[in-house]
């Protein structure tokens, strides 16, 4: 008989990401629900949640790991008080997502997949959102814009960021 893991710590969040899996019978098709609970009561999906998870849903970590990597809205590290996730896939890109990209690069010193120093701002990139029809677009901080260009969406952030 196999016998579940016990959290890592005494931390709550674990608690809460036990009753999630347990809401779902610990089975390993239900692995991207506990991922996204996991996020949503971590922040993040760091190492140690991961882990947690891979021994509970008795799933090798390099599935959890791969799973966790593969879709655009798990991270794996500490995210910004505000996100940006543009898109970049076919229509996105052609209709200007490059260039959206880059003028949030230079006006704020980041790259794509990180935090500005100050926490306030993480700049992420996904492949597609499946609203081609808003090209280019984004999500920031939930909320999607579409239609954006450089300056539309550098006057959005600073909105956000400056309220």
């Amino acid at each position: 008989m196999y016998v579940r893991p016990k959290p890592p710590s005494d931390d709550k969040r674990f608690k809460q990401l036990m009753r999630e899996m347990k809401r779902h019978g610990y089975a390993r098709n239900s692995l991207i629900e506990v991922l996204h609970s996991a996020q949503e009561a971590f922040g993040y999906l760091e190492d140690e949640v991961m882990k947690f998870v891979a021994l509970s849903l008795q799933l090798p970590l390099s599935k959890v790991y791969g799973v966790a990597t593969f879709y655009s809205f798990f991270t794996l590290k500490p995210q910004g008080k505000h996100t940006c996730v543009v898109c970049t896939g076919t229509a996105c890109y052609i209709k200007g997502a490059d260039r959206i990209m880059e003028s949030i690069e230079n006006e704020y010193g980041i790259k794509d997949g990180d935090t500005t120093e100050d926490d306030e701002l993480s700049l992420l990139s996904a492949r597609c959102f499946g609203s081609c029809n808003l090209a280019p677009m984004a999500i920031i901080d939930g909320e999607v814009a579409g239609y954006l260009d450089e300056d539309k969406t550098l006057k959005w952030l600073k909105g956000v960021l400056y309220v």
